[in-house]
């Protein structure tokens, strides 16, 4: 399995907006992303300015149904 990437939670956000996740709501730092074709899929990133903790940038890609070799690639 590849190493994850270091990102910032706005190229997780583009990444996943590429992928063809949408913004459903944002609450206070937190944006809330849904995809359009499976309904079930329910992605949360906590907005900000520094790199995200590899466990949670783990956690959202597992969230997204996703594996990390295609989310390096949606990078």
């Amino acid at each position: 399995m590849p190493k994850l990437p270091h990102c910032t939670p706005r190229k997780v956000l583009a990444a996943l907006l590429r992928y063809g996740f949408y913004i459903h709501h944002r609450t206070g730092s937190h944006i809330n992303l849904r995809f359009l074709d499976k309904p079930h899929l329910h992605v949360v990133i906590a907005y900000h300015n520094r790199e995200l903790a590899p466990k949670t940038l783990k956690s959202i890609i597992i969230q997204a149904e996703l594996t990390v070799q295609e989310f390096i690639d949606l990078l």
